[in-house]
């Protein structure tokens, strides 16, 4: 390839890992929340399609894109909160609560949003950071989402908390260890639920970006999966925030490869391509999830949250 293909190319894959990269962000960082106070919760699929459909169609009937955010996010807190009302139940298994409100979650939204599919909705402007140049490929590669820098200050801000607050080394401690959290007096159930559907609202935010800015529209198809590949991520960042962010420009990246390439003129292998971040999904958990192995950061709590019935009773 010629230098301006190359060029073009490496613009569409950096414009694509900020866009892409986006909904990965949001839902990875609710999933570490959740995870980090010993809960899993496989139900973010489910958060993640119904807060998209709730936000567009917020955006829809106010005008407002930003009354759209607000809405995917309550969306996503209210489903991620019955996941932890319910998984504080006696005898109740986390990994069955979130696959039923996975199903929930994407029936309510396929049945709601069918009048909202050819619709238009009032879109996110985008912050054009890339007026310095003089390549039409790197201005358009840099047209961001102005929720991006929002899910990097929350990564930022999650990080100190959970290092630094009462609030956050309560959540912490709940999630290493239930028993030691009740012997000193704290709510294990009522630290997880707070955690599970602060979790949920952040997650809402990745669905609003899908259907207020790229793609930018609703259909049934529009999250692929990324609620699911949600929780691998997390464990590739080792359940800490700030690589929360570098792991979801990965993953954007990685799913930008196949458009890229199309971008300039090279069109085999385009669908191939397209199952990278899937083959990066399985890697990560054939290398990282062994029986018996705890992965480097991983609350202790988690091993329970896995295998039988939730620990958070």
């Amino acid at each position: 390839m010629t230098a301006d293909q190359w060029t073009v190319l490496l613009a569409a894959i950096l414009g694509g890992a900020l866009r892409v990269g986006v909904p990965f962000l949001f839902v990875s960082l609710g999933e570490c929340l959740t995870e980090k106070s010993g809960r899993i919760n496989l139900g973010l699929e489910g958060v993640l399609v119904l807060s998209a459909m709730a936000a567009f169609a917020g955006a829809w009937a106010s005008g407002s894109p930003w009354v759209g955010v607000l809405a995917g996010a309550c969306a996503g807190g209210l489903l991620a909160t019955l996941h932890g009302l319910l998984c504080a139940l006696p005898r109740v298994s986390d990994i069955a609560v979130g696959i039923a409100l996975m199903l929930l979650g994407t029936g309510l939204a396929f049945y709601l949003g069918k009048p909202l599919i050819q619709p238009q909705a009032a879109q996110l402007p985008a912050l054009a950071l890339g007026a310095w140049s003089e390549v039409p490929a790197v201005r358009q590669a840099l047209q961001i989402n102005p929720l991006l820098p929002l899910g990097v200050g929350l990564a930022v801000a999650m990080g100190w908390a959970l290092a630094r607050t009462r609030a956050g080394l309560l959540v912490r401690l709940a999630g290493d260890s239930a028993d030691a959290a009740r012997a000193l007096g704290y709510p294990v159930a009522g630290a997880r639920i707070a955690a599970t559907a602060l979790g949920g609202c952040i997650a809402g935010l990745g669905g609003a970006s899908l259907t207020l800015f790229y793609p930018g529209s609703w259909n049934e198809g529009i999250s692929s999966g990324q609620g699911l590949i949600a929780v691998a991520l997390v464990i590739f960042a080792r359940w800490s925030p700030l690589r929360c962010v570098g792991a979801a420009l990965i993953f954007g990246g990685a799913g930008a490869i196949g458009p890229a390439l199309q971008s300039v003129g090279i069109g085999w292998g385009y669908h191939l391509f397209n199952t990278v971040p899937y083959a990066l999904t399985l890697l990560i958990l054939v290398v990282t999830c062994r029986p018996g192995r705890a992965v480097p950061g991983q609350p202790g709590e988690l091993t329970s949250a896995y295998s039988t019935s939730s620990s958070s009773h």
